[in-house]
Order: structure tokens, then sequence, then C-alpha cells
């Protein structure tokens, strides 16, 4: 398995992003110091998402950041994608893990302690908590958790955990206090006017807090 920074993860949304396209939102993204970027776009089929992540794979080349693709399986294998990030509905994990072998990341959404309990670090290697708050860009999101939730959750699951869910430059403080080892983020940094800027200014704050 490589290594993987979780302290600033893109999460990419076609339609935030309509304006300049997915793959000039994570180059710019990255440029500005997010360490990895997740291809989600639940309307594509499998054909699409591996053009699109060929595409994002070429832009990140040699910036350090990684490349994770969501519940598409095969899409991240055709890539060549450093990570597949599945939800609880999309497969089982141990099945994840044996198609996808043993080198490539493997994160999985948590959305109760129940849950985060029940992952196996043998599989797994980090968990997505959340929803912290409620967020238009997932509409069948789970019940917000809030931090108290996150930091119950987060010290549950055997793994690194990275937090999600409406969060912003301003939560990064209470995120990192939670125990999260980063942040991940949607429309703080997609579809805004300058997504370099905006990554920018919630990295500035990471370095504030990260341990």
């Amino acid at each position: 398995m490589k290594a993987f920074d979780l302290s600033l993860y893109l999460v990419l949304d076609p339609e935030l992003c309509a304006g300049i396209g997915m793959v000039e939102t994570a180059r710019l993204a990255v440029a500005g110091g997010a360490t990895m970027v997740q291809l989600r776009d639940k309307q594509a089929g499998t054909a699409a998402m591996i053009t699109t992540g060929r595409a994002l794979k070429q832009a990140l080349d040699g910036t350090g950041a990684l490349l994770i693709v969501n519940d598409d399986v095969e899409a991240a294998i055709a890539i060549g994608a450093d990570g597949l990030h599945i939800g609880q509905e999309d497969m089982d994990a141990r099945m994840a893990r044996g198609m996808i072998g043993p080198k490539m990341i493997l994160g999985l959404s948590v959305e109760t302690e129940t849950l985060a309990a029940a992952v196996d670090p043998d599989l797994v290697d980090y968990t997505g908590v959340g929803p912290v708050f409620a967020t238009p860009t997932k509409a069948d999101h789970k019940q917000p958790i809030g931090f108290d939730g996150l930091a119950r959750l987060i010290k549950t699951s055997p793994v690194p955990s990275v937090a999600i869910g409406g969060l912003k430059a301003e939560h990064v403080a209470q995120v990192f206090a939670a125990g999260a080892k980063g942040l991940a983020v949607v429309s703080a940094i997609a579809g805004t006017p300058d997504p370099e800027a905006a990554t920018r200014r919630i990295a500035a704050e990471i370095r504030k807090v990260r341990p």
C-alpha cells in the first residue's frame, strides 16, 4: 500500500466543477495544497469515469497528490488509480480488497460507531467519517453527527479517519481536535471562483493545527 496524506482531501463534484471541469479544478486544488483527490460522479458510467480518471491521473502526475476513485472498482483498476473509496451500500470491503489487490488504498465511509468498530484494518486503510454537517452535495447523506459525534467515531475507528460533510476552512481546528487526520471538502473548493486560492486558505489553517 502507498503512503497517503489525508490532510486536505478534495472530493470532485461534476456539477460544481462544470465551469472549468473536474480535471482543471483538481489541478488548481493540488497546486493550492490538496493532498488527495477523489473522482466521484454517481451519474457517469464506467467508460466515462475511466476517461476522466485517466485525464486526472495525467494532471496529477508528479505532484505527489493521490487519485482515489469512488465506488467504481472497474474504473479504479483501469485508470491505475492510487485507491478506491466505497460506501456502506456500495460493496463489501473484503470483496473490494480482493478485486483491487493489496497495493491499492481502500477507504470506507462510516456514519455510526457500530460501523466504525466493525472496520477491519487488514482490509481498510482509512475511514471517511461523517457527515459532520448536512450538505447539499450528497442528497442521500445520513444524519449529521457534529464534532462530538466525529470524535466518538474516530476514537472507535481502528484506522486513520478523514472528516467529511459541509466542512470549510473555519472548521479545520475542530476537525483535527476531534482526532481526524484531515478533512474532505467538496463545495469549499469545487465551484469556487478560484479553487487554488480556496485550497490555499484551507491548507494554511491545516498548517496551524496539524500535529
